[in-house]
């Protein structure tokens, strides 16, 4: 999968929703405006850009970022061509990482997804949200559960969970089980939506949403937390 290309699209799309008003409250992050979204963005890709060039993860800091409008558009267009040109190294070249692989291919695979999630939050905030490629989405998911709930367990933010539950995507093909055993539970839908449902953006009972088997069961799995 070209994470690459892709992530400078998704950059670039979320760069253009900054001409909206940025005082536009963000749902499913908190008390954040649109504002705030595009600091945390902009941040995180100057944060993965030392993290590459310098080996480390301890610069993250959203708190010198413009809050004009137009010098707000300019930082993050600068943040995203950094965190491109970074990138573009061979992805098995070494780097920091909060997880395996410690390489720059990780950071692809994660700042894509990131900034998927957030160009989503974005577009919703203003009215109009744009699909998402079937596959991309689906390792997404993937992502989910080899990358982002392993963390919040490590972290002790979440119980590692006792129980397994398959997840399927219905137009990608692509299952996965998460927790230990045989899976009491499955829950399907498209990729997207399961996306949006596992990191929050959607509700476990939407209708979007398919279970079978033990779902009582199976929820309290994915009640994790899954992510951040």
């Amino acid at each position: 999968m070209d994470f690459l290309t892709e992530l400078r699209r998704e950059l670039d799309v979320f760069g253009a929703l900054l001409d909206g008003d940025l005082s536009t409250p963000v749902e499913h992050c908190g008390d954040w405006s649109l504002a705030d979204l595009a600091a945390h963005m902009g941040a995180g890709n100057l944060w993965v850009v030392t993290a590459v060039k310098e080996g480390h993860g301890d610069n993250y800091d959203e708190g010198s970022v413009p809050r004009d409008q137009a010098a707000l558009r300019a930082w993050y267009a600068a943040s995203a061509d950094a965190l491109v040109e970074t990138l573009s190294a061979d992805p098995s070249t070494a780097a920091w990482t909060f997880a395996p692989p410690h390489t720059v291919g990780f950071w692809r695979r994660r700042r894509y997804h990131e900034t998927l999630i957030h160009r989503w939050d974005a577009e919703h905030a203003l009215g109009s949200t744009t699909p998402m490629d079937p596959e991309f989405a689906a390792d997404g998911v993937a992502e989910v559960f080899d990358t982002m709930a392993p963390r919040m367990v490590a972290r002790g933010a979440a119980a590692a969970p006792a129980r397994a539950v398959r997840i399927t995507a219905t137009d990608s093909g692509r299952s996965v089980t998460y927790g230990p055993g045989d899976p009491v539970a499955e829950v399907s839908g498209t990729a997207e939506d399961l996306l949006l449902m596992l990191w929050g953006r959607k509700p476990r009972d939407t209708d979007a949403i398919a279970w079978t088997g033990d779902r009582r069961a199976g929820s309290d799995v994915l009640a994790g937390p899954l992510v951040p």
